[in-house]
């Protein structure tokens, strides 16, 4: 799978800005995604070393539709944790 199948794009939320001073960034992935699939693709599309990856699978919430009353979903997630090695960065989230 290529790397940009992969990773398909950053979580922006205060928990995930919070933790970037300690080198771990969260991405939304694809959900047939394996930790050493992660672990390349971030590798090859930032230039950086991993030192771990956590998974989740978040499942979609459960949406009410007063007009119609139907009840919908969100979109079911995979997210990756990553922790870098070192005094690595990725440049993406600074806001070079």
């Amino acid at each position: 799978m290529d790397p940009r199948q992969i990773i398909i794009r950053p979580v922006v939320s205060e928990k995930s800005y919070a933790r970037l001073d300690q080198g771990v960034y969260t991405f939304v992935v694809h959900p047939d995604a394996s930790k050493i699939e992660i672990r390349g693709a971030i590798e090859e599309l930032f230039g950086v070393s991993v030192k771990k990856v956590n998974t989740m699978n978040r499942i979609g919430k459960k949406r009410n539709n007063r007009r119609n009353n139907t009840v919908g979903s969100k979109p079911a997630t995979k997210r990756a944790v990553v922790t870098l090695a070192g005094a690595d960065r990725i440049e993406l989230f600074q806001g070079s």
